[in-house]
């Protein structure tokens, strides 16, 4: 990944985790939490493509895991975001642009959905039961409401701040250079009409001064 990539989305990951930590799940609403850590992988994933929501769900994931006050095995969560990170990436537009908020939400749903199975099934094979006194089923619904609910203020700021991390300096200093070179077009092409009209003057002056001689003479012919 470069290094814009790196900077920028360590350092949503990290806010998006303290928030999360700090703040979300503190409100014990009921059945799941909102999960500000998955919609920060999808809105980078959007972005960044498969291969970049992958290394990008993967870091935020094992972050998440080594985070207190995390109670589960380590890489378990990172295993999760690596895969839904990857599977994002791949819904990510040729272009880089969205034509409609549809698809970003379809993909929300669809993260929240696997995201709550996967890490689910990973504890069933690990021997975590927790899922199931709670209800699954609760978990799904409550999950994919909560991402969904919370997702227009958040995947579409990390998308805008990716797309602009994602602009090249230079291309900025080329479209400076044509702005100047504009310019001096127009500074140029402005001088030449200056100096055209000056040559139109002097062309006017002379054919005056013509005009005068030719009088002259006709005047000292008549005399």
């Amino acid at each position: 990944m470069r290094v814009n990539r790196i900077l920028l989305s360590s350092a949503l990951v990290v806010l998006a985790l303290v928030i999360q930590v700090s703040i979300l799940a503190r409100l014990h609403l009921p059945g799941a939490v909102p999960d500000l850590l998955l919609l920060t992988v999808l809105g980078l994933a959007l972005v960044y493509g498969h291969v970049g929501g992958a290394l990008v769900g993967f870091g935020a994931g094992l972050l998440a895991d080594l985070a207190p006050p995390a109670d589960h095995a380590a890489g378990r969560y990172a295993l999760v975001l690596c895969v839904i990170g990857y599977l994002a990436g791949l819904a990510k537009p040729d272009n880089g642009r969205l034509k409609s908020a549809t698809g970003p939400m379809v993909v929300v749903v669809a993260a929240a959905l696997g995201s709550t199975l996967l890490y689910a099934g990973v504890g069933a094979l690990v021997g975590d039961t927790a899922a199931r006194n709670v209800g699954l089923g609760g978990l799904l619904f409550t999950a994919a409401l909560y991402d969904l609910l919370l997702a227009p203020f958040v995947v579409p700021g990390i998308m805008a701040l990716a797309r602009r991390a994602e602009n090249d300096p230079l291309a900025e200093t080329t479209s400076s250079a044509k702005a100047t070179d504009i310019s001096s077009g127009w500074l140029v092409g402005g001088t030449g009409l200056r100096i055209g009209g000056q040559r139109g003057g002097l062309r006017v002056k002379a054919a005056r001064a013509r005009m005068a001689r030719a009088g002259r003479i006709k005047g000292v012919k008549r005399l």
